[in-house]
C-alpha cells in the first residue's frame, strides 16, 4: 500500500480513539456531577434501576424537569405560619399520633405547593424533591410509606413517631431560609 493510505488509516484510528476517550470523559463528568448532586440518592436510583445508564438518564431527567419549575422561597409570613402549624401538629402527637402524621403529610405538601413543586403525583413530587434535597428525600419516602400504611393496615405508635420525625427533616429544609429551593 501507498504511504498516504497508511497515513489515512493512522489518522482514522487516532480520530476514533479521541472520540472514544472524549465520550468516556463526558460520561465520567456526568457521573461525577450526578453523584455530587444526588449523593446517596444516586446510589439508590442505580440500585432500583439495575443499570447505571438507566439511573443516570432518570436523574438527568429529574434535573431537567426541576429546572423548568419556578421554585421560590417562602415569604417570612408563610414561613412563620408554617412553623407555628408544625408546632401545633407536634403537640397533637401525644394524644392523636395518626392525626399528627396525616397533618404532617398535608403540611409538607402545602409548603411544597407554595414553593412551586407540583404536588398532584407523589412519585413525581419525591423525584423532584430529590434534586434539591437529596439528603432528606429518603426520610420523606419513609414518612409517606408509614402514612400510607397507617391508613390501610395500621402502624405502631413508634412507626408514627418515625413518620413525624421523617417529615420534619424535609419540612425543615423547605421552611428554613438556608433550605429554600436553589436555582441550580
Amino acid at each position: 500500500m501507498d504511504a498516504w493510505v497508511w497515513i489515512l488509516i493512522a489518522v482514522g484510528v487516532v480520530v476514533v480513539v479521541l472520540l472514544v476517550l472524549g465520550a468516556v470523559a463526558r460520561a465520567r463528568r456526568r457521573r461525577t456531577h450526578l453523584q455530587g448532586r444526588f449523593g446517596s440518592e444516586y446510589d439508590r436510583t442505580v440500585d432500583d434501576a439495575g443499570k447505571r445508564r438507566t439511573a443516570e438518564r432518570d436523574l438527568r431527567a429529574r434535573e431537567e424537569e426541576r429546572d423548568q419549575l419556578d421554585l421560590r422561597p417562602l415569604s417570612p409570613a408563610s414561613r412563620s405560619r408554617y412553623l407555628h402549624d408544625w408546632e401545633a401538629l407536634q403537640s397533637k402527637f401525644v394524644d392523636r399520633p395518626q392525626v399528627a402524621v396525616t397533618e404532617a403529610d398535608a403540611l409538607v405538601t402545602d409548603v411544597m405547593r407554595e414553593c412551586g413543586y407540583p404536588v398532584d403525583d407523589w412519585e413525581r413530587r419525591s423525584a423532584l424533591v430529590s434534586v434539591d434535597h437529596p439528603d432528606v428525600v429518603e426520610h420523606y419516602r419513609t414518612a409517606h410509606s408509614i402514612s400510607e400504611r397507617s391508613i390501610t393496615s395500621g402502624a405502631t405508635t413508634e412507626d408514627l413517631r418515625v413518620a413525624v420525625v421523617s417529615y420534619r427533616a424535609l419540612f425543615r429544609e423547605l421552611v428554613e431560609e438556608e433550605g429554600a429551593p436553589s436555582s441550580n
